[in-house]
């Protein structure tokens, strides 16, 4: 059994990243606010993923809190790899530019943290980066999208 089985259904975000000039977006369900102040916020990236060379290389990333209308999107995010193309592009998303790192941020994301990471912590197959959030911003209101496990998602209640 896996661990996953057990604590989902977790909120799924999209984490999108950049270094030099090739930007990447993945689906995580793995994160957490640690920090009000200095406002922090942590993401868990495996080891093997193009996103973990990114961030490793780049030291920021962004979270993107999406609604239920991206399911597809986030089913494609997280069944493509960034190393064999252009993640945005195949999937369709509309990228804007964050202020405060080098890195996207999805236009349709219902808010959004830009982040800086302040350290990392290796836990087996996975490392924990932490973020100090440097800005956030909230584009519009939304159901988030809940991942429950294979293919399968649930949404906030009304």
């Amino acid at each position: 059994m896996r661990i996953s089985k057990i604590a989902n259904p977790r909120q799924v975000i999209l984490l999108t990243c950049r270094f030099k000039d090739k930007d990447n977006v993945m689906t995580l369900a793995w994160h957490t606010p640690l920090s009000f102040y200095p406002p922090m916020y942590a993401v868990v990236v495996g080891k093997t993923r193009f996103s973990y060379d990114l961030i490793k290389k780049s030291k920021c990333f962004t979270v993107n809190f999406v609604g239920e209308e991206l399911e597809k999107e986030i089913l494609m995010a997280g069944s493509l790899s960034g190393r064999d193309c252009d993640k945005f592009e195949e999937i369709g998303l509309e990228k804007g530019e964050c202020q405060k790192i080098n890195a996207p941020y999805i236009k349709s994301a219902l808010s959004y943290l830009e982040c800086k990471v302040v350290n990392e912590i290796e836990t087996g197959d996975h490392v924990v980066f932490v973020g100090e959030v440097l800005r956030m911003e909230k584009l519009r209101e939304g159901k988030r999208l809940f991942y429950l496990g294979g293919d399968e998602f649930t949404t906030t209640l009304d």
